[in-house]
């Protein structure tokens, strides 16, 4: 388990631990600045410094290995944010992060990605970037290709791929890299209908084995089924945590 805190003056560090914990955020908060772009004289003079606005405030999370956990709230309520974090995308103002074991987003697939570089070395690139070993890689590059259905573009620089093309192999090298905590974004829409169809074929795969999933949806028919437990989110903060019945049951009658 690695563990980042960033404190009031902004120090981070990492040390090893083992724990049944997958996930871990302890009094987290995530701030923004907010510049507006011409201020008059009268508004710099009344207001005297920028805007602030907290994405996240004051969160405190505990997800066990092996937990599926949907999280459901509106949009601007943090549960995009909040996956940011997990996935180390972007670091928390104050608080603290633990994950234990291998940590894959499928928010940003073209993250790490180097257009100069050609399919097959970017592959190498972002499996390392993962936490791959380069032996590791080696032994699944044809099955990360074959999934990524890039062809003959496999061996072209990343800059002729068209937008398609990236997800579809940043989509592959993540979901052959076994890991252990996968974050899902319900914006996630790879490819054609084919290629979709594959997708989340594969994404089942993880459902039914023991990897621990954390995923943001509004359809809540899919987060009832999948989740073992669902966190709500409203204004930056953890609003309600519970079982999917009760806490889908609730949400409806909030929201009507």
């Amino acid at each position: 388990m690695m563990e980042y805190k960033k404190s009031k003056r902004g120090t981070r560090f990492a040390v090893k631990n083992q724990s049944s914990i997958a996930i871990s955020l302890t009094e987290v908060t995530k701030s923004y600045t907010i510049h507006h772009e011409k201020p008059t004289l009268v508004e710099h003079l009344i207001n005297g410094r920028n805007e602030s606005f907290n994405a996240l405030e004051d969160v405190n999370l505990e997800i066990k290995k092996g937990e599926k956990i949907g999280i459901i709230g509106p949009n601007g309520s943090g549960k995009t944010t909040l996956l940011k974090i997990i996935a180390g995308i972007t670091s928390p103002t104050v608080g603290t992060v633990k994950t234990s074991g291998m940590v894959v987003s499928l928010i940003d697939l073209e993250a790490g990605f180097h257009p100069d570089l050609t399919g097959e070395q970017n592959i190498y690139l972002n499996g390392m970037l993962l936490g791959m070993g380069k032996k590791e890689i080696s032994e699944r590059i044809i099955k990360i290709i074959n999934f990524a259905d890039i062809g003959r573009f496999i061996d072209a620089p990343l800059f002729t791929y068209s937008e398609g093309m990236k997800l579809r192999l940043g989509f592959s090298v993540v979901v052959h890299s076994d890991p252990d905590i996968i974050l899902l974004d319900e914006n996630l829409g790879v490819g054609d209908e084919e290629f979709k169809k594959k997708s989340y074929a594969k994404i089942q795969e993880f459902f039914r084995k023991g990897v621990s999933i954390v995923m943001i949806s509004h359809d809540l028919r899919f987060i009832g089924e999948y989740s073992s437990r669902i966190i709500w989110m409203e204004k930056g903060s953890i609003h309600k945590e519970g079982s999917p019945l009760k806490i889908i049951k609730s949400y409806l009658a909030f929201n009507n």
